[in-house]
């Protein structure tokens, strides 16, 4: 064992639960680069300044390294959802800043569009969310959703009836629009001449978004 590498695993046992995160922090980058295939543990290993063995120790494969990055990249969007205090405001408020938490959120963290694109590109679908933790994780999304909007028609404000949205369409139209902003920024921007995460064009296309959301589930 080299001095550095003793040092990687000394510093493991002192802050194993920060050695974990470290490593889930360099594998999202890394996987949201080069995707499970293209991704390489001896990456991760250097950008954590530590070793396969250790790496190994906390995740027994690189498919479950991969697994794990992917349902923390869902479980901090899901976090910072939940710390928003939603049931504080009013219906109609609360619906506007889920979604602009939501549209941020992907923003200033372009890696977990990136990992989310290359684990639609498997070959054989995404199976590494088939977890009912990643399940659990992300079900709370449509829970925050359906009390928003179960608080907004018993106030009368939002659309009632055989028509109106769930909180799953709600969630679909929300996570659509906030994640082809940042996954088609290049594309658009080239074909269209609009650079959606651009200083200029960003403020009125978060408002245009939460607008699109609102009148999504509006009463007449």
């Amino acid at each position: 064992m080299t001095l550095s590498q003793a040092e990687s695993t000394s510093r493991a046992r002192r802050d194993p639960e920060g050695t974990r995160r470290a490593i889930l922090e360099a594998a999202v980058e890394e996987f949201s680069d080069h995707g499970l295939l293209g991704g390489r543990i001896d990456a991760i290993a250097e950008r954590t300044s530590t070793t396969k063995r250790m790496i190994y120790y906390y995740f027994r494969s690189k498919e479950d390294l991969y697994t794990a990055a992917l349902v923390e990249s869902y479980r901090r969007i899901r976090d910072a959802e939940s710390s928003l205090h939603l049931d504080e405001l009013d219906p109609e408020q609360a619906l506007r800043v889920l979604v602009r938490s939501n549209v941020l959120h992907h923003e200033q963290q372009p890696a977990f569009v990136r990992l989310v694109v290359f684990e639609n590109l498997l070959p054989e679908g995404s199976v590494h969310l088939m977890s009912e933790e990643a399940r659990e994780t992300n079900r709370r999304a449509v829970e925050l959703v359906d009390d928003i909007l179960r608080r907004g028609r018993a106030a009368g404000v939002f659309r009632t009836g055989p028509d109106a949205p769930t909180a799953l369409d709600v969630q679909q139209v929300i996570s659509g629009l906030a994640f082809q902003r940042v996954s088609n920024r290049s594309t658009f921007n080239q074909l269209f001449g609009r650079d959606m995460l651009s200083e200029v064009e960003s403020p009125r296309i978060r408002r245009m978004i939460e607008d699109v959301v609102l009148r999504f589930v509006l009463a007449d």
